[in-house]
């Protein structure tokens, strides 16, 4: 019994000992600790941050895709007014009817569709000039703002403008 207790006032001295110690260190403790980690709102607040800068990064990125995809039509509409002038020339004056032809006389080496995914209109003779070539644009209509063709850039630079 008597070791019991001897053992008991141990402990109560150790434990007594160890509260004196946590109350002088503790506190610098618990200082160093709390510097040392991030509080959920500072994480929080980074995630918003970055998102807030992708979200901006991919609006202009698809913007220059867009751009992207009105030069593209710009460049295949001049490309197939040329190749539709050769054909004719070989032709002695007809006009090929789709795309199709070009590539079957040999004219182009390959045939495509615009950029979003609609055939190339091609008018012989042409109303602006003597070959008209008019893509649909990206609302798929004829005859709409949005169109590419190869008779005028003011088309295609408004359509830029207003997107």
């Amino acid at each position: 019994m008597k070791i019991l207790q001897s053992l008991h006032q141990r402990l109560v001295i150790r434990q007594l000992s160890l509260r004196a110690r946590e109350g002088r260190s503790g506190s610098a403790a618990r200082t160093l600790s709390a510097q040392r980690g991030m509080t959920l709102i500072e994480i929080m607040v980074v995630v918003a941050i970055i998102s807030l800068v992708l979200g901006g990064v991919g609006l202009m990125a698809f913007n220059q895709f867009k751009q992207a995809q009105t030069d593209t039509a710009r460049k295949d509409v001049v490309q197939i007014q040329q190749a539709v002038e050769l054909y004719m020339t070989q032709k002695r004056g007809k006009c090929p009817k789709t795309l199709q032809d070009l590539k079957a006389s040999g004219v182009a080496a390959k045939v495509s569709k615009d950029p979003w995914g609609n055939d190339y209109q091609i008018n012989c003779p042409g109303e602006k000039t003597s070959v008209d070539v008019i893509s649909s644009g990206p609302d798929g209509e004829l005859g709409t703002e949005d169109d590419v063709n190869n008779y005028t850039d003011e088309v295609a630079d408004e359509d830029v403008e207003q997107t």
